[in-house]
Parts: structure tokens; sequence; C-alpha cells
């Protein structure tokens, strides 16, 4: 939105008559127009040109609302005098003071169509934006972005943008389809033209060479450029196009996407694209997922235009398929004429936008996976595209592009932007180091996302910092929260960090059962497990409940929503109810029960606070032989009926405190309301008006320990009522 902002200070200065963004991608077009058109003001207008006649009506126009204009690169060039248009109209548009914004300028603008742009309006302001400037070391048509637009005014790296996080950094994964002794080995029996290693060992000039080419020292996987200059070539540099296209390499790729596929997209919550290396290869893989797979929703975009040979056959046949499967999953009646309409609803399927706002409700007809050749790489923005498969080669500007479809922020569950690539992986790996070396001012530190390891050594470090505070805080087993504020608040901070590192190892695949194994060649040796994880979720949850939203006054500790949203009711209530018919039948058997009675209460830590207060006191019934043992019933059970029988005795004992209807209020506290729901339809208003104020404020002042103005009755009695509803109850004071 960089260049939509300058747009509009520069419309706003009143500097321009015109303000015109070029696009050079139909989709991107689409996609910028209506992003421009949410960001703007009320008082903006942003304009669209459906052909080029508008676009000449619009840029002749004196009305304020045409100011902004979004068109294509394309349409704008056919704006010349000598194309057919009236010369009046074009020196009419001429006479005007016209600013052109090019958005994504590393595209596009090194050919002809920028260059009629520039001669038809020689006094226009040529203004570009691009995250991926031309440099010398990949120019385009011996020119770089600063020979087309002038000096570079400004600079925000991608790596500015990461470190300020107003983007994802990238966990980029190399995925060998072969393995690197068996190409190494190939290539070297071709140069030592031997057929076998036994060959090649048996020669003295093959098996000079032979060796040589074994050798990882003096033959790289990946090449090079030395010192002077020269290219040094890599093991990879010797491999055919037809080494990965091919059915093996293929069926491996899609294996992995497929094995990858519920982690790394959280269960189909996020979508990904499959960059492939050509048209037909889209194609296969098309094909190949159709075939293995029934459960991803699947689609294929890429250049329809068909050639009269018989690839243009194939491709046009595909084309049909691809239309008519996405057809019939989706309800539409797309065809070939309207491959540009199909276009559009892909890429608002995939970014969650205009007509399928909200479709993360619909899982069913969400995209989970786009195949492309080129589309879609640049310029397309969904923050709920979180994985880039790539099964080919990509430098400099292209692949920085092509990754940032990736890291558009989200939220806890998408900490970076995850590419797996398979084609070349060693040659792709010194692209990736150059175009961020370039991109980054030879800056890169924190562009990538920590490794496994990495994230499972700071998760043990965090969980020792807690241990450590809970201990000094003279708690055991995390069974309760520490009493102090700075200490609570140093807990919140240090979850949250913890669940940092975890949501990480998650898309890198940690998940708790693999905790003493191993995941590739990463020991995961934690220091907590899972149950114990959930009890400190459990624990984060109650600094929520703890500082009594909506009551006045400010938490004490920040708490993120996301965190207290963990589910903790999977925690194993089995061996807590085995240490209590342990316990209890030690008691029965006159046997010593200290030690299992220690046990019986480390278990209590997976229970609420609130829980545990029933659970003790249970137990002390128990001692006292107050109640009975019923065969069947739970350690669980007996809890619950506690609580609701304590619950009953709160509310029974505050409605006559207060002076409210019971039976009202009991209603009330069915509904599970939130402070910010609770006096919906003025149910809580409704509720107040039973109130007795004389017994109220009786109440009150007892429980303050002085008198009460008039005044401050009525507000007082708001705010614990208020807070009796919303926490589910409490022990009355007095």
């Amino acid at each position: 939105m960089t260049s939509f902002k300058s747009a509009q200070l520069i419309a706003g200065s009143k500097d321009a008559d015109k303000v015109v963004f070029l696009m050079d991608r139909v989709e991107l077009g689409t996609q910028s127009l209506l992003d421009y058109r949410g960001f703007a003001d009320d008082s903006d207008s942003v304009q669209a040109t459906e052909n080029t006649d508008i676009l000449v009506a619009k840029l002749k126009s004196s009305d304020p609302a045409n100011t902004l204009i979004v068109t294509s690169i394309q349409k704008m060039s056919r704006v010349e005098a000598d194309s057919g248009f009236n010369a009046h109209d074009i020196e009419t548009i001429q006479d005007k003071r016209i600013v052109f914004i090019i958005d994504e300028a590393h595209r596009d603008v090194f050919g002809d169509m920028l260059r009629t742009i520039k001669d038809t309006f020689p006094n226009a302001m040529f203004f570009g934006f691009t995250g991926t400037p031309i440099h010398e070391e990949n120019q385009k048509k011996m020119s770089t972005t600063s020979d087309v637009f002038g000096n570079e005014l400004h600079r925000y790296s991608i790596a500015d943008g990461i470190r300020d996080k107003n983007v994802l950094g990238f966990d980029p994964c190399q995925v060998l389809t072969y393995r690197d002794r068996d190409l190494r080995k190939a290539v070297a029996l071709e140069k030592a033209k031997a057929s076998t290693e036994t060959e090649a060992l048996t020669d003295p000039v093959k098996k000079r060479l032979y060796l040589s080419y074994m050798d990882h020292t003096k033959v790289p996987m990946a090449g090079y450029v030395g010192s002077d200059g020269t290219y040094i070539r890599g093991i990879e540099d010797y491999l055919p196009n037809s080494q990965y296209d091919c059915e093996k390499h293929r069926k491996a790729v899609v294996r992995d996407i497929l094995d990858n596929w519920v982690t790394l997209s959280h269960g189909s919550k996020f979508h990904a694209i499959f960059a492939t290396n050509s048209i037909l290869e889209a194609i296969q893989y098309y094909k190949l997922f159709k075939a293995e797979t029934s459960s991803l929703k699947i689609t294929a975009l890429f250049d329809p235009n068909i050639d009269n040979n018989g690839s243009g056959i194939i491709k046009e046949d595909a084309i049909v398929e691809i239309i008519e499967d996405y057809n019939a999953r989706y309800g539409h009646e797309f065809r070939m004429a309207t491959y540009g309409t199909f276009k559009k609803d892909i890429a608002y399927r995939l970014a969650h936008k205009e007509q399928y706002k909200g479709i993360e409700k619909s899982p069913e007809q969400q995209l989970d996976l786009l195949i492309v050749v080129d589309q879609m790489l640049t310029g397309f923005d969904s923050k709920w595209v979180n994985t880039l498969y790539m099964d080919k080669v990509l430098v400099y500007e292209k692949l920085i592009q092509a990754f940032s479809r990736t890291n558009r922020l989200f939220g806890p569950e998408k900490p970076f932007g995850t590419v797996r690539y398979y084609r070349r992986p060693h040659t792709m790996k010194r692209n990736i180091d150059e175009a961020f070396k370039l991109y980054s001012g030879d800056k890169p530190l924190g562009l990538f996302a920590d490794k496994l390891e990495h994230n499972l050594n700071k998760m043990n470090e965090i969980f020792g910092d807690i241990d450590a505070l809970f201990r000094s805080a003279g708690i055991s087993n995390f069974e309760k929260l520490p009493d102090n504020n700075a200490e609570r608040g140093m807990f919140a901070k240090l979850f949250k960090h913890f669940n940092n590192y975890l949501e990480a190892a998650k898309v890198q695949g940690f998940s708790w059962d693999k905790v003493g194994g191993k995941i590739g060649k990463v020991d995961v040796d934690l220091r907590l497990d899972e149950t114990t994880y959930l009890i400190l979720a459990l624990r984060y949850k109650e600094l929520f409940s703890s500082t009594g939203p909506g009551l006045g006054g400010d938490a004490p500790y920040e708490i993120d929503t996301y965190l207290t949203e963990i589910n903790t009711g999977v925690i194993d209530a089995n061996y807590m109810n085995s240490r209590f018919k342990k316990y209890f039948k030690a008691m029965q058997d006159g046997e010593e029960t200290a030690s299992v009675l220690e046990e019986l209460h480390k278990s209590f830590a997976a229970l609420t606070q609130e829980e545990q207060k029933y659970a003790n006191i249970f137990l002390h019934d128990v001692q006292n032989g107050d109640v009975t043992i019923e065969d069947g019933k739970t350690l669980r059970d007996y809890i619950t009926e506690y609580m609701a029988q304590a619950k009953n005795d709160q509310i029974h004992r505050f409605a006559t405190a207060i002076g409210v209807d019971e039976i009202k209020l009991r209603s009330f506290m069915q509904l599970k309301v939130t402070d910010t729901n609770i006096n919906e339809f003025g149910r809580f208003d409704m509720l107040k008006s039973t109130i007795d104020t004389a017994t109220a404020k009786l109440y009150l002042e007892r429980a303050e320990g002085k008198s009460i103005k008039p005044f401050q009755v009525n507000m007082k009695i708001d705010q614990v009522v208020r807070k009796f509803i919303i926490e589910g109850g409490f022990d009355m004071e007095c």
C-alpha cells in the first residue's frame, strides 16, 4: 500500500491532475484495484478502466472523482496519437499534470510499452515501486531499474520488513528426490566414459576422472563463480532436464507434498501454491494429484493461449478438464472463453476476498493447492497462503517474488512462510542465498526461520525459566498460579514466548507424540510432555479469569486470547482417577498412604484452581468417612457434583444477600454471557430491576465495611452482579 499512500498524498496536494497506476497482470490489476478501494478514504474515488476508450475518457475528464486511475501498462501503451485516437484528445491529456505510479516496477518496464507511454506523455512524471529492483547482477536488456526510473529515492528492503515484523520470514527446505551420491556417481561415470564403478576404477585415465567428480571438494553439487569470474560447474549443472521431467521425480514430489500436507497446512486451514517448470509438467502434476488423492481440492492455472501443434492439443484438452473439474466442485459454469473470469475466481478464493470473504467457515468451498507455472507468483497477496512448493529453478527477483507469496502476516499459527523446493536443490540453495544477499543489502540475518533443533532448544530453555519461576514462588507441579502479580506477568510473557517456538516447531514436523524420538535427524528431547504443557495452558487461562474482565482496572499482565483457546480438556483424567483408587484401596487395607496421597495431590495440577478446591474438600470428606464411594463413579464425577452443589449454594446465598430474583438469576447464569453481550436485548437491565436496593445496600456496606452514599449504590450493584454472572459465581465475602 506504499504506492497507494503516495498517490493519495500526491492527489491530495493538488499538484497533479491525474495519478495513474500501471499494472502488468490481469489478476494483479484486479486485486490491486480492490486493495486500493478498500484502503481509500471515503473522499477518494479509485477508477477502473474496462477498455481503452474508457481510459481515454477518464484521462480527459476534469471530474475530481477521476483523479486516481488503475489501468494496465498494456492498455496505457495503446493510447498514442497514431493508434486511431483523436489527436485533440491526446493533446488534451498531454496538457494535464500526470503522475504515473508503476507498482511492481521490476516487471515489463524494459520493453516497448513503457517507452511508448513515455514518448506519448513526455511531461509526465514516473515513480516506480518495487521490492525487487533490477540490479547489475540481474539486469535485463543491459538495463537496471535505475536506468529506467532514475536514482533510487528510498529503500525499505525485505530485510527491513521482516525485522520490523511487517511481513514474515521464510523457512526454506531442500527436498532431495534423488540421493546426492547417486547423482554424483551417474555424472562421474558419464565423464569417465564408464558403465560401472569397477570399469571406472580399473582404467587409470577413467579412474582419475571418476574420482575427481566423486570428490565434493573438487566438484560441488552446485556450481559457483570463481575468484576470476569464471563459472565452475557443479554436479547439478551436468544433469539433463529429463532427470527431473520424469514420472519418478514427479511421484516423489507429490508424495512429499501429500505426506506433509496436514502439518504444513494446519489441517487445510492454509493454502499452498505449487510452481512447476512448464505447462506440460503442470498438466502432468495435475493428473497425478487427481490419481493419488481425492481429499485435496486442487486446480491449475497457466497461460491459456493454444499453439497449433501437438502439445497445443494436449494443453487445450487439459484446460477443458481443469475447468470442468473446477465447475463440478464449486458449482460454476466457466469455459475456455471465460478463462479470465476463471482466474479471478481462483484469486478471490485463495485470498478469501469479494464473494469468498469468510470462506474459512466453509472448508468445502476452499481451494487447497494451486498448480502454476508463472501465474500468481508475483503481486498476488493472500495471508491464507503459507506454503510454496517449487519444482522449478528461479533466481534473484523472481525467486524473492515467489517466496513472498507466503509471508503475509496472519497470526500465531503462521510463524513464517514455508518453501519446499525439489529441482536441482543445491543450485536452488545457492540461488536463495544470492537472491537474499542482493535484496537484503547483504544483511540476510533474521530473514530465515530458525530450524527445528533451535526451536526445541528454546522451548526447553523457556520451560526451565517457567519451572524456576514456579519453584521460587513455592509452587510444586504447577498446581496453581503464583500470588504475586509480577510473577504472574512473567509467566504470561514466558508462556507466550514458549508457544511462539512451539507453533514454529509444529510447522516443522513436531508433535507431542514424537517426544523422545526423532524428526528426520533431529532428536526430540524435551523437558516436558503434553500433559505438563496442558497444565501450564490451564494456568495461563486462569490468568484471564482472575483479572475479572470488564470489572474496571487494567489487567496487570498482557494476555494473548489465542492461547486461552487451547483445549485443555484433553488432559488425561484416567491417571488422576487411578491414583485416587490406589489411595482409597490403601486406606481400606490399612496400608501406608503418605506416598500415594502425594501422587494423588500431584495429579490435581491438571485441575483448575476451583476444581482443586473441591477435589480437596471431597478428599477431606473421604478421609473423615463422610462420603460413600460408589462403584463406577470417578474422581472427576465427584468433583463435578461438589462443584455443582457449591454453585447452587453460591447462587442461593448471593440472590438472598443482594435481593435479586433467584430464578431469573439462575436462568441468566446458564447463558454463559460475556461482558460485551451481557445486556443484549436489555436482559441485564431487566434482571437488575428485580433487585431490592435496600437489601443490596446492606450487603455492600457489610462487604466493604463502610457506609455507601445513595448515588453510589446502583453503580456498585451493577459491578458486583455483573462480576458474579461473568465469573460464574464466587464465594460471598460476608
